[in-house]
């Protein structure tokens, strides 16, 4: 067995963090047998636009996912510990990935294994990422396909280019060097969005959201605040 650190990092605005978010660390918890994973809010989540709810907020919904994550973890056997990190957020001016995957290298070393969790989606964009190029350097990707992306079909010639280089069939391989490699599950499809939450949030009641949408603590809290009403 590897005795390489195994860190998985699943960053996001987290507006608000949702149940797709927890099922999607579990699934890579288990599957990659993650020492440890970080849910990182965005600072300055650069591509949303405006209308972001505050970071100050945000961080606090993911915290209270975290409760429910580790919970999970518990429940389901998964000695992955769960973190909930303020490296965006602390950092002045837009939140970019590459940044934060540079600070996360010096923290835990050149000889772990950094993996990034994705939903397809988020992979269907990198391309536009800043400095999106330069990420392999430092990082695998783990990437978990959600309905209506299909990579092959729609990926744009620089996405297609880059699993040609980066992409293994083999989840394990990414125990065996600290970043370079892609690895896309077709197992786990999730489809639930923020985007589609917030809207529904608008109109909240007790009975209108459950938590098999939305961690309880984290209704919770939108709740009391009275949170996207």
């Amino acid at each position: 067995m590897s005795a390489r650190k195994k860190i998985g990092i699943l960053g996001g605005t987290f507006d608000p963090p949702h149940i797709g978010h927890l099922k999607l660390a579990s699934h890579f918890a288990k599957l990659l047998r993650l020492d440890a994973l970080l849910l990182i809010p965005s600072g300055e989540p650069w591509q949303k636009g405006s209308g972001i709810t505050p970071a100050p907020i945000r961080f606090q919904l993911t915290e209270a996912a975290g409760i429910d994550l580790a919970r999970a973890f518990l429940y389901l056997k998964i000695p992955t510990q769960v973190g909930i990190d303020r490296i965006e957020i602390d950092r002045a001016g837009p939140s970019y990935a590459i940044d934060t995957v540079k600070a996360l290298r010096d923290r835990f070393g050149n000889d772990a294994s950094l993996i990034w969790l994705m939903g397809a989606d988020s992979l269907m964009t990198l391309p536009t990422w800043y400095a999106w190029q330069e990420l392999m350097g430092s990082i695998h990707i783990a990437v978990a396909s959600r309905p209506n992306h299909e990579l092959e079909l729609a990926g744009s010639p620089e996405l297609k280019q880059l699993l040609a280089k980066h992409q293994t069939l083999e989840p394990s391989a990414l125990e065996n060097c600290p970043s370079g490699l892609i690895y896309i599950d077709e197992s786990l499809s999730i489809d639930l969005s923020s985007t589609d939450l917030r809207s529904r949030l608008k109109t909240l009641t007790r009975n209108s959201i459950g938590v098999e949408e939305v961690p309880s603590h984290t209704l919770e809290i939108i709740a009391n605040l009275g949170l996207y009403q």
